[in-house]
């Protein structure tokens, strides 16, 4: 046997262990912002705390209303197998805000592990927050792992939607497989006021032909509604902009004194076109942030 193939061996005789087994580098970001109560009537609320690490940034545009407004961003440009990013809103008592995204989240291929994102909101009394990121994309084999809790006092609103594009139409992009799985729980006063679980998981192209998924949708979307109504108010709410929807991709329920919805489409900018009004319709007059538009 040639001496240039023989094991290594450390100086007490023994052979030396393997190397450790290297890990590529993944992405990780921790982001906080929360608001106090304005100043003066109708100004917006003012910063209370900003934290950012890691690829997790904040930006607070400038606002003329009486609602504050954060942009999240991921800077590492999307996420993959892996990759952490944990972010958290607080909104103390008689204070509003709407939080989005800089752009779309994209989730790509996952060679190990899976993408995890956590959202943390917390709404103090008489206080509304508008939960409003820009559509997720998955790509063909993406994994990812996301979780929404929601802490809302009694008295506070909330209108969130989280929207999912099996890839991009345009540019001819297939998601054959992938794994997601949504989770959300929203509690009231600390009782639970609405849990949902969420998952695709496998052979994604043919679960979404399946009548009973998303019968060939590509794009699909989940909303919530959450204030402090009167049932009939919010089954009139439910009504009022279900007759506004496309039946067939648009479903609205109102129970147990919250709205949920669930909307489906051919592809991202259909799915946008049905977003649109429904926000706009559970935000009461508000317009939507401007990097929706962009």
């Amino acid at each position: 046997m040639s001496a240039d193939i023989l094991p290594f061996k450390a100086a007490s005789g023994s052979i030396a262990p393997e190397p450790p087994k290297l890990r590529m580098q993944r992405a990780f970001g921790v982001g906080r912002v929360s608001f106090k109560a304005p100043p003066s009537p109708n100004a917006p609320p003012a910063l209370d705390e900003l934290y950012q690490e890691g690829a997790a940034k904040i930006r607070l545009p400038k606002v003329y209303s009486d609602m504050a407004e954060a942009a999240l961003i991921n800077t590492s440009g999307g996420l993959t197998g892996g990759d952490i990013m944990n972010w958290r809103v607080d909104l103390h008592a008689n204070t509003k805000a709407v939080i989005s995204t800089q752009a779309c989240e994209k989730i790509y291929r996952a060679s190990e592990d899976t993408a995890r994102v956590t959202n943390d909101l917390v709404v103090g009394e008489n206080a509304e927050l508008h939960w409003l990121p820009q559509e997720t994309i998955l790509f063909n084999e993406a994994s990812l792992t996301r979780k929404l809790h929601v802490e809302l006092a009694p008295s506070a609103r909330f209108v969130g939607v989280e929207a999912i594009i099996l890839g991009r139409q345009a540019m001819g992009e297939q998601v054959e497989s992938a794994f997601f799985k949504d989770s959300w729980r929203v509690h009231r006063g600390g009782k639970l006021l609405h849990a949902d679980e969420l998952s695709l998981s496998g052979s994604v192209a043919e679960l979404s032909r399946n009548a009973a998924v998303l019968n060939g949708a590509r794009a699909f979307a989940s909303l919530l509604f959450v204030a402090p109504e009167d049932q009939e108010v919010l089954n009139a709410r439910a009504r009022t902009l279900q007759c506004e929807q496309d039946r067939a991709v648009t479903a609205l329920s109102a129970f147990n004194g919250k709205l949920v919805g669930r909307v489906a489409a051919a592809d991202g900018f259909a799915l946008r076109q049905a977003l649109i009004p429904l926000l706009s319709g559970l935000r009461e007059g508000y317009s939507l942030p401007k990097l929706w538009n962009l």
